[in-house]
């Protein structure tokens, strides 16, 4: 990266000859004339102050490059695509105030100012200075209510399998030390290094017969750990240690090989019983387990009927019938990252960021007993949603008896069946997880002689026994059952479906379910820059009054009469319900 400094200026306003010729092109409006002229330019170069050295040749505006990359990642453009529209486009030319003259800048420019943000953990500039605005503009306030979801990324990687994944891995380990230690490689390979692992690893080259392909696999492995052996070695450069594809090739090998200990054959020798290649049910699980050796921290899940390797970005909105649907907040982890742990850190960062709501709604895989309690005592903030079904199989046949049909007395300790029995012991204790449960267990004797033991327990020759969670817990957790029932709380919670909204306009519009880049900090990059993207679209629908979309309606389902609706259906959510435009064409803007 070259040696940039930032020299502030104060900010000019629009040039003449440019905001003419760009009324003049635009008679009906646009978009990006339409955002200066409310929002002005949303960020300022002392905002990235911090990412630039005192010294050195002067930079591009820090501010200019920001909208740049907000604007590309709205348009879906490549980094020289950006720099041909800064150059040629006359409503960029208005929101970045540049003169009809100006020639722009070399596309390199914008992937030098991501790394910046990178290197300075500033990507969410791009959002929170944009947020901020918003909130001088009296477009975002706190403690309303806000809503989350989150979907499925798709890594920027070819997806392997383990016989691909190891070779691969090798060959690029290797790689990696023919461009730092080119001598030291050539004087340690063998020749048959350069014939298997010369060309890009690719099944269709690979052995087709079992026998083989396990011979292949157990010569893989021994070459690996002996590559692995010389970098061990005293005189081997200790830099080499050091690079951050050899830590992938020792955790590779660690998963999906055993070594029996003792020295490794040399590699292409035959005899190679100190190497095991793994079977399948032998693997950790696959948190723990790099699927690619050029994006290591891309993950594979299975989620219901969606498999894939990459990431999950989770998406929190403002959702005010009264105000913008704006995206306030994007979280992005590897794919193995549960939902559930997710909520803590999402509300914080909206605390942090001065946005917390009310009432946040999510759906059950955000909510346990322990986060209803947590949001309410930490931030004051409602978290709302379903909970998630009681797994036992009490709660899945009729007339048998869950947890939830026991009394509990909190205060004396004492918990009672529905046939009026009362437990002999009430213990606490802390599991593995470090998670307070109670245990509670119910007498032999009574249950044994109980008439409807049958629905009660299974135990053949134990009594009916209760894990419970601890008070606030279990009596938060029963109360969001109670809410969520009732007509009410399915009124409220019916604004949450227009998070899917969002989410659809973010994959169809904005490319939000495949990343450009390889690592989770770049793809987060990514997402802070597309939030900002929507953002923008819905800030300039909003200020041009245009009205938020209504949820499709099929015309033969129009035609249906009111008796031909199921009870319970939800009714059609309003414009105000929905966050619109859910089907946002940049076209139309």
């Amino acid at each position: 990266m070259a040696v940039m400094s930032l020299r502030p200026h104060a900010l000019e306003p629009v040039p003449e000859e440019t905001a003419r010729v760009a009324r003049a092109a635009f008679p009906k409006g646009n978009p990006y004339l339409t955002l200066r002229d409310t929002l002005g330019t949303i960020f300022h170069d002392d905002d990235f102050a911090a990412l630039f050295p005192l010294v050195g040749q002067p930079g591009l505006p820090p501010w200019r490059l920001a909208l740049v990359t907000i604007m590309q990642f709205r348009e879906n453009l490549a980094d020289r695509q950006a720099a041909e529209a800064v150059r040629a486009r006359i409503d960029w030319k208005y929101l970045l105030g540049l003169d009809l003259t100006d020639s722009g800048f070399d596309f390199s420019a914008l992937s030098e100012f991501r790394d910046r943000l990178l290197a300075g953990s500033a990507a969410e500039h791009l959002l929170d200075k944009l947020l901020e605005r918003c909130r001088t503009q009296g477009l975002l306030k706190a403690r309303g209510q806000q809503r989350t979801d989150s979907t499925h990324v798709l890594a920027a990687i070819r997806v392997l399998n383990r016989l691909e994944l190891v070779a691969e891995t090798l060959r690029a380990t290797l790689n990696a030390l023919a461009t730092v230690a080119p001598d030291w490689l050539q004087e340690l390979a063998p020749l048959t290094w350069y014939e298997r692992y010369g060309k890009r690893i690719e099944d269709t080259r690979l052995p087709r017969e079992q026998v083989q392909r396990d011979a292949y696999a157990q010569t893989v492995g021994e070459d690996g750990f002996y590559l692995l052996d010389a970098l061990d070695a005293p005189e081997a450069p200790e830099s080499l240690r050091e690079l951050p594809m050899i830590a992938t090739l020792r955790q590779t090998w660690q998963r999906h090989y055993e070594r029996s200990t003792g020295e490794a054959p040399a590699p292409g020798h035959a005899a190679g019983a100190g190497v095991r290649f793994k079977a399948n049910r032998e693997l950790p699980p696959a948190a723990e387990g790099i699927e690619s050796p050029y994006d290591p921290e891309a993950r594979y899940r299975h989620k219901r009927d969606t498999q894939w390797t990459g990431y999950m970005v989770h998406v929190s909105e403002t959702c005010e019938p009264t105000a913008p649907h704006l995206l306030t907040q994007v979280y992005t982890t590897p794919a193995t990252v549960h939902e559930a742990m997710c909520t803590a850190p999402i509300e914080q960062a909206l605390v942090d960021k001065e946005v917390p709501p009310q009432e946040h709604l999510v759906d059950a895989a955000y909510i346990s007993a322990n986060l209803l309690v947590h949001s309410r005592q930490t931030h004051g903030i409602d978290l709302l949603g379903p909970t998630r079904q009681n797994a036992s199989w009490q709660t899945k046949v009729d007339g048998a008896y869950s947890v939830d049909q026991f009394g509990v007395d909190w205060e004396q300790q004492e918990v009672w069946c529905p046939q009026g029995k009362q437990a002999v012991s009430w213990m606490e204790y802390v599991d593995r997880a470090h998670k307070p449960w109670i245990i509670v267990q119910f007498s032999r004797k009574d249950c044994t002689a109980c008439p409807t033991r049958a629905s009660c327990t299974r135990a053949q020759h134990k009594a009916r026994s209760l894990q419970l969670p601890p008070r606030e817990q279990y009596e938060a957790l029963q109360a969001m059952r109670v809410w969520y029932a009732s007509p009410e709380g399915q009124r409220q919670y019916a604004r949450r479906a227009g998070i899917e909204g969002t989410l659809s306009q973010g994959v169809r519009a904005f490319g939000l379910r495949q990343t450009r880049y390889r690592g989770l900090e770049k793809t987060h990059l990514q997402h802070v820059a597309t939030a900002a993207a929507i953002n923008i679209d819905r800030l300039v629908a909003w200020l041009e009054e245009r009205p938020r979309a209504k949820t499709r309606t099929s015309r033969f389902a129009a035609l249906a009469p009111a008796c031909a609706i199921p009870a319970g259906t939800p009714p059609e959510q309003t414009p105000a319900d929905l966050p619109g435009p859910v089907t946002s064409s940049k076209s139309k803007l």
